[in-house]
């Protein structure tokens, strides 16, 4: 199941995730970040990061501080991919901001990711990160394969790839288990959860798929 933060969004007249057609049959989604105007100032919410997710949105939970508090990350998955595949372009915003409007000494990325999880007895431990970081201009569509990381990540890789629980699948499962979960996200300011971003950064994806050996 697809879902995207737009019913949160819409509190605040604004459409962040949108389709769009490339050409004739195929359809991709289109997410950009934008400006929330003094009423998303009055919530504490100077923007809006757009992004698509597997998992529901809960609009009983909606709450225009905290733009994850609606979200149920993950569907039912059982497979083990080699890698995850789609296409992609992306636009950075031409200013990178904080929440407090301070300027950032960096600019705006655009995150796209799947990790599978095994979830058991209320228990969510990680299984495989694929993870990519894109802050680079990229005009056209293009394919990218990022390889599924399978077993705990240790120093070689950024804190953010890492699970907040940081709890894994423990190393001797990490070759065989299979997963229950698979979260998949992408979404047009890497820090949008925090209301960090840049203005106009567009991101659009297309194609998701799951390459096997």
């Amino acid at each position: 199941m697809w879902g995207t933060g737009n019913r949160g969004t819409q509190l605040l007249n604004k459409l962040a995730t949108k389709p769009i057609t490339l050409n004739a049959g195929n359809r991709a989604a289109q997410m950009e970040t934008l400006d929330n105007g003094p009423l998303g100032n009055i919530f504490g919410a100077p923007i809006s990061s757009s992004s698509i997710f597997t998992g529901f949105f809960n609009p009983d939970n909606i709450d225009p501080a905290n733009p994850e508090a609606a979200i149920e990350f993950g569907t039912p998955f059982t497979g083990r991919p080699e890698k995850l595949q789609f296409k992609y372009n992306f636009q950075p915003g031409a200013v990178n901001k904080d929440k407090q409007g301070n300027v950032l000494s960096y600019g705006d990325a655009c995150d796209i990711y799947a990790i599978l999880e095994v979830r058991k007895d209320g228990v969510v431990k990680r299984l495989a990160t694929a993870w990519f970081r894109g802050e680079d201009l990229q005009n056209q569509l293009v394919v990218k394969e990022v390889i599924f990381t399978y077993g705990p990540l240790d120093s070689s890789f950024p804190a953010y790839m890492k699970p907040k629980n940081n709890l894994y699948v423990d190393a001797s499962e990490a070759a065989f288990i299979l997963p229950t979960h698979i979260t998949f996200v992408a979404s047009s300011s890497f820090a949008g959860a925090q209301f960090a971003g840049a203005i106009g950064s567009k991101l659009v994806v297309d194609d998701v798929k799951m390459i096997y050996d």
